[in-house]
């Protein structure tokens, strides 16, 4: 099956909890519809470069599928009927890539720093 990496942004006054069920909620529909959620990474509330439906900031989160492509399709209609999701982003890819992703590097390497200090 094809391989997809995916990011979407939702709103920013949800919990974070909320935030990470919307990641169970589509990684859900992707399994009811033969594919699967192979790594899911929650990035956090970031501050956008421009306003987005009147807001500044938006919870990030990263998925990385194993889906064919009519779950894919299926899932990101949903996502774009959401209200909550303000911005989706997919990507094909040839293979995933090994460990974090880079904006979890970059936090990894933040804490590092704060604590050589």
């Amino acid at each position: 099956m094809p391989l997809y990496e995916h990011v979407f942004i939702s709103r920013q006054d949800l919990s974070s909890a909320q935030a990470e069920g919307l990641i169970e909620h589509f990684g859900t529909i992707l399994s009811d519809n033969g594919g699967k959620l192979v790594e899911q990474e929650y990035w956090g509330v970031k501050t956008m470069a421009y306003k987005i439906n009147k807001n500044r900031k938006g919870h990030y989160a990263f998925l990385r599928t194993d889906a064919p492509a009519a779950a894919v399709q299926e899932m990101e209609r949903l996502m774009r009927l959401h209200d909550d999701v303000m911005r989706v982003l997919t990507i094909k890819v040839d293979e995933h890539a090994e460990g974090p992703s880079v904006q979890m590097q970059k936090r990894d390497e933040r804490a590092e720093r704060r604590e050589r200090r």
